[in-house]
């Protein structure tokens, strides 16, 4: 994820939880289902897994009943700490998408929820491009973030926070560099990758971008 968002993780790292279970109203729809949505990543999970954004380990856990294998890339330090009190059989880094150690072998998933859209639209096109030479052959992406079908639902999602009062909703929706589901789906495309967008929440889209076998 992009670095200048690391103050605010390790800030919210002691109640991060909390939010993701409802306790916030503000961002109770953003977060409906949100067991279900990390099983939905999970699920579709396999082999050797690279996950961006583990937080504090919440789908990295669902990830090791699916494989023995997972790598899991943190950049908050607030957060790695809340990880490592799990206990999970995993390989915890310090990194982001962009920058992070050398995985030393291929990779069969590469997995995240709620996290790349601290990319810009530029910085994700780069990332896909170089994830996709670090999969194997059937490799996949499975990504589960805020995104928007089109710039219309974008401008009804934040029309509908400007009216509840969710101002801190709508400040990020606004900051944050959300992105819609052709943008996706072109950078996906142009790498190779072929995609599936799946709803899961009124916010909440899942990417399953496969690899094309030629």
């Amino acid at each position: 994820m992009g670095r200048e968002f690391i103050d605010l993780f390790d800030h919210w790292a002691d109640h991060y939880e909390l939010t993701v279970r409802g306790q916030d109203e503000e961002y109770s729809e953003v977060f409906q289902g949100y067991d279900a949505i990390l099983e939905a990543v999970a699920e579709r999970s396999y082999g050797t897994i690279l996950e961006f954004g583990a937080g504090t380990g919440n789908l990295t856990e669902k990830l090791l009943r699916q494989s023995s294998t997972v790598y899991a890339v943190e950049p908050s330090a607030g957060m790695r700490a809340q990880f490592e009190k799990r206990g999970l059989n995993a390989v915890l880094l310090d990194g982001d998408f962009q920058q992070f150690p050398t995985i030393p072998v291929k990779l069969d998933t590469i997995v995240s929820t709620y996290a790349f859209h601290h990319l810009t639209d530029e910085e994700k096109e780069r990332a896909i491009a170089f994830y996709s030479t670090l999969l194997g052959e059937s490799g996949q992406i499975i990504f589960a973030d805020t995104s928007f079908e089109n710039e219309e639902a974008r401008k009804q999602t934040e029309l509908a926070a400007e009216q509840a009062g969710y101002t801190n909703l709508l400040k990020d929706l606004q900051s944050e560099y959300y992105s819609t589901l052709d943008l996706l789906e072109r950078i996906c495309k142009a790498h190779g990758l072929s995609v599936v967008f799946r709803q899961l929440n009124r916010y909440v889209w899942l990417m399953h971008a496969t690899k094309e076998t030629v």
